[in-house]
């Protein structure tokens, strides 16, 4: 076989290419909806819910519930109970996911090794799987960057101004309260849709690592959108083909692979990127109070 053809193998594999198109969606998926985390000051959040879902996993086959529907309805309570002992002060948003999320994903452990799983396996769960990747995961994740590319079009400039400065935008007239809910559903989603693919422990750095590199690549808030989703997605490409190559899971290697493009944007621009990644509530594009008025009406 030539080296070429060693090249091209993986390809011949209906697996593979299935595994290949969901590790691209997932990973643009998580690019686009990091930007909107990482610059709220909630990239622990990614982490702890994709925790939370991993109970709704475990429980709603005992329950006799759709996977899907049960984990996806599990993980948005949880986004929305974090939310809400957030919002009421008594303790912060770090401890609140915590106290939620830790909960779940160690009464889904609890329920695993009680009765078993008949879903996905449990190392599969955590760390991910290129195997079994199906045509109804794809239908989910195709789906799931459909309505996160919706969400932010439609709601964009709702979104940025609620993101950057929240308290001037619920008084003018910015429904702060049902942005940060309907960021949350769609952050639950799409963990939901990336978890089969990245794993429990790992979809945290997909959230992340594109949207701070896009951060030290450029001060534009529609330019770091494009960079991180172009960046998701490149990751989870290449990270596939290395799960494939070297036999590791396939959460693994993306998130190596988003780690060494962290490296090299770190070469490139040196020590002024990671200033500008410590600012990340800085911004050239945030627009005027007054031109967002009415605007989440």
């Amino acid at each position: 076989m030539t080296l070429w053809q060693s090249v091209l193998d993986p390809f011949g594999y209906d697996f593979f290419v299935q595994g290949l198109v969901a590790a691209v969606l997932a990973g643009a998926l998580c690019g686009l909806i990091g930007v909107y985390i990482t610059l709220r000051g909630m990239s622990y959040i990614g982490h702890g819910l994709s925790h939370a879902i991993f109970g709704g996993y475990a429980a709603a086959p005992l329950l006799g519930i759709p996977i899907v529907l049960g984990a996806g309805a599990w993980g948005l309570a949880s986004a929305l109970a974090i939310n809400a002992i957030t919002r009421a002060r008594r303790i912060g948003a770090d401890a609140a996911i915590g106290v939620v999320t830790t909960a779940s994903f160690a009464l889904g452990v609890a329920l695993l090794t009680r009765f078993g799983t008949k879903g996905p396996a449990f190392d599969a769960l955590l760390f991910g799987s290129i195997n079994g990747v199906s045509g109804g995961d794809l239908l989910l994740l195709g789906g799931a960057l459909v309505f996160a590319v919706t969400v932010f079009t439609v709601l964009y400039r709702a979104f940025l101004f609620s993101t950057f400065d929240p308290e001037v935008a619920d008084v003018s007239g910015v429904p702060v309260r049902r942005m940060d809910a309907l960021l949350m559903l769609v952050l639950s989603v799409s963990v939901l849709a990336t978890l089969k693919i990245i794993g429990v422990t790992l979809v945290a750095a997909t959230l992340v690592i594109p949207a701070v590199v896009a951060r030290m690549l450029s001060d534009s808030f529609s330019r770091m959108l494009w960079i991180s989703t172009g960046l998701g997605a490149v990751a989870g490409a290449v990270g596939m083909y290395l799960s494939f190559q070297l036999e590791i899971p396939s959460g693994t290697t993306i998130v190596l692979v988003n780690a060494v493009a962290f490296l090299v944007a770190l070469a490139v621009t040196g020590g002024r990127s990671l200033r500008r990644a410590a600012g990340l509530h800085d911004h050239t594009d945030l627009p005027a109070p007054t031109a967002l008025v009415g605007a989440g009406r």
